[in-house]
């Protein structure tokens, strides 16, 4: 057997570990770690930008269940490839960051692309590592690889310097041999606070289940929906948590959201945080007298916000939650004498009745909840929501915040969103990771786990749902998408804004565009008149064509203003077999204070203001 070098040895212990696709951008030196990848039947995914690139990574971790790995060259791509790196981190994605770095020798002279990423990155990942010498990369790669997944799932960092992957071991080194990792341990909790917990939830008069995406990455749907099932207790998902059980599930209190938090008097938290999602918490969204029972895989979070740490559940949901079924024993609330169950039921009769007379505006410009509806009616025609046969992505404020009540998901991991962070910018690169998770690449089948999200060998359509500055940040990944033949559904809900546009028509919009473009001094007003200032910061164009990023990479491209058109749009792009942008314009929208829709809710409205600024229909929203 001929010498190795690093590149080959690198690619080797990704292959034994099972990896089967890297993400990422190449250049000089880590092009010769992708080639030899590709040589060994790993799929390479070239992106335009390193930030989708870790997105995509990390989100394909969390479909996947195992870490995703990327792949960049050392220094600025480094750089751009942090966000990745904070996506994982804050979300609890599984995620290994591969990149090369100038030659060891060189180091402090000034190198190409020189960066000490070691130091600069092990404060914000959960290992960052450099080989000490070519025969310890198989051992480096395991041991990062495998910190990333075990315990509360996060990123992993190595560094390769070029003299490392270029560099020869002879063949007479013994090497490590990687192979598969088996599937991190899932730890059961404490049987004495297990009762505590139970005897708790028997006091309650008002419970409620949060889940959250923790349970989604845990794959706890049957545990959950024992528990569900047999305790009758009124749950809520977090936006990534839909799924986990059925929106159509009828103890669903998710459009009776504002009332659910209110009323709550026993909270079980199953693979979610009380952060800035859930309000922390705490009054006035919250029930003052409310006592949370948090699970999670992550010590570091139990007992945070307002959850008793007496009550807290270190262990994996599957482990645990048949567990507390055991304590519970035959017992199960009684929703059908509960006042707390008849508020609820009224909250959402209220704010549905709400929501469809919203839906059904056909005025023009559209709404945003117009036109989002009228994409929803045809896809349930065509993929019906129980199928499990479509996933869905989406960002920016008002676009998120709208679609999460309006589409329904009846499987775990088919919803993906701006997530912990609310990061912007993510939509096109997981979309890339969700359909060559569930779909695969070419004749390699997607590594997805199925099961309860569809039928196996049914293809899934991946739908986006995307502001128009949203889309903006990696727009440019509908050619990675054309490139690679996946047919990416995108729908821009153009509003020409961040949060809310200008204007209506182009010469209202073109009128304040020459405001903006005055010289100082000659746009002032006259003693008491307001200065107009032309275009907001929160300001796009007007009217951008980004149908137009499709038509470009061969893809179909589509515009659409009227509920006609919307929907005949939708039929088309479903069909067309290849990537498709249809540019959706809708009205400007309501100008007024940015704030996100979930945290303009602690300044005095009433209940029923509440429930429709959380069920995104009107509240005000910005992207953050």
């Amino acid at each position: 057997m001929d010498a190795s070098t690093g590149a080959q040895i690198i690619a080797r212990s990704l292959r034994g570990l099972g990896v089967t696709v890297l993400f990422g951008i190449v250049g000089i030196p880590v092009v010769e770690i992708a080639e030899e990848a590709i040589n060994l039947g790993i799929k390479f995914i070239g992106f335009r930008n390193e930030q989708a690139a870790g997105y995509a990574a990390s989100v394909y971790g969390y479909l996947t269940g195992r870490p995703g790995v990327c792949l960049v060259v050392g220094g600025p791509g480094v750089l751009h490839a942090i966000p990745g790196i904070a996506n994982s981190n804050v979300n609890g994605f599984p995620f290994l960051l591969l990149a090369g770095s100038s030659e060891t020798h060189l180091t402090t002279k000034g190198a190409f692309q020189e960066l000490d990423a070691i130091s600069f990155l092990t404060p914000h990942t959960k290992v960052a590592s450099r080989p000490a010498s070519l025969d310890a990369i198989p051992d480096v790669i395991h041991n990062a690889y495998r910190t990333a997944w075990y315990g509360r799932p996060g990123a992993s960092f190595i560094d390769f310097p070029a003299d490392m992957i270029q560099g020869t071991l002879p063949s007479s080194t013994a090497l490590t041999q990687t192979s598969p990792l088996s599937a991190p341990p899932k730890p059961s909790a404490d049987e004495t606070t297990l009762f505590k917990v139970a005897q708790l939830l028997k006091t309650a008069h008002s419970p409620l289940i949060v889940i959250g995406k923790g349970a989604a990455y845990a794959r706890a749907t049957g545990c959950i929906s024992s528990l569900v099932s047999k305790t009758q207790i009124p749950f809520l998902p977090t936006p990534m948590g839909k799924g986990v059980l059925p929106d159509a599930h009828p103890l669903n209190a998710a459009s009776a959201r504002s009332t659910a938090l209110k009323e709550a008097d026993i909270v079980l938290l199953l693979g979610a945080r009380s952060n800035w999602i859930l309000h922390f918490g705490s009054p006035p969204k919250w029930n003052p007298r409310a006592k949370f029972i948090q699970i999670d895989i992550d010590p570091l979070t139990l007992g945070s916000n307002p959850a008793d740490p007496a009550l807290a559940i270190y262990g994996d949901l599957t482990a645990v939650i048949p567990q507390l079924q055991s304590h519970l024993s035959t017992w199960s609330y009684n929703p059908d004498t509960s006042i707390y169950t008849t508020r609820l039921q009224s909250a959402k009769d209220r704010n549905l009745a709400a929501a469809a007379k919203k839906a059904s505006s056909t005025a023009l410009p559209l709404t945003h909840n117009a036109a989002l509806s009228a994409i929803e009616r045809v896809l349930q025609k065509l993929s019906p929501a129980d199928e499990g046969n479509i996933v869905y992505v989406s960002e920016g404020a008002n676009t998120m915040d709208i679609s999460r009540s309006i589409f329904p998901v009846s499987h775990p991991r088919l919803r993906l969103d701006a997530g912990t962070h609310a990061t912007m910018g993510v939509g096109m690169g997981y979309a890339i990771a969700a359909h060559i998770a569930y779909n695969g690449l070419g004749s390699q089948p997607g590594e997805a786990e199925v099961g309860a999200s569809g039928l196996r060998g049914k293809k899934k359509k991946i739908v986006c749902l995307e502001g128009d500055s949203a889309f903006g940040f990696s727009a440019m990944e509908v050619e990675t998408m054309a490139r690679y033949g996946l047919d990416v559904l995108i729908f821009v809900i153009n509003n020409g804004g961040v949060y809310s546009g200008d204007a209506d028509d182009e010469k209202s919009w073109t009128a304040l565009q020459q405001s903006t473009l005055t010289v100082p001094g000659q746009g002032t007003a006259s003693k008491g008149q307001e200065v107009n200032k032309g275009l907001r910061s929160t300001s796009l164009s007007f009217g951008t064509s980004y149908q137009n990023m499709a038509t470009m990479v061969g893809g179909l491209g589509l515009e659409a203003r009227t509920i006609q058109e919307v929907e005949e749009a939708t039929r088309q792009g479903f069909q067309c077999g290849k990537v498709c942008v249809v540019n959706v314009i809708v009205g400007k929208g309501e100008g007024g204070e940015l704030e996100f829709g979930w945290q303009a809710s602690t300044r005095g409205q009433g209940r029923g203001d509440h429930e429709e600024r959380e069920k995104g229909k009107g509240g005000r929203g910005a992207k953050l």
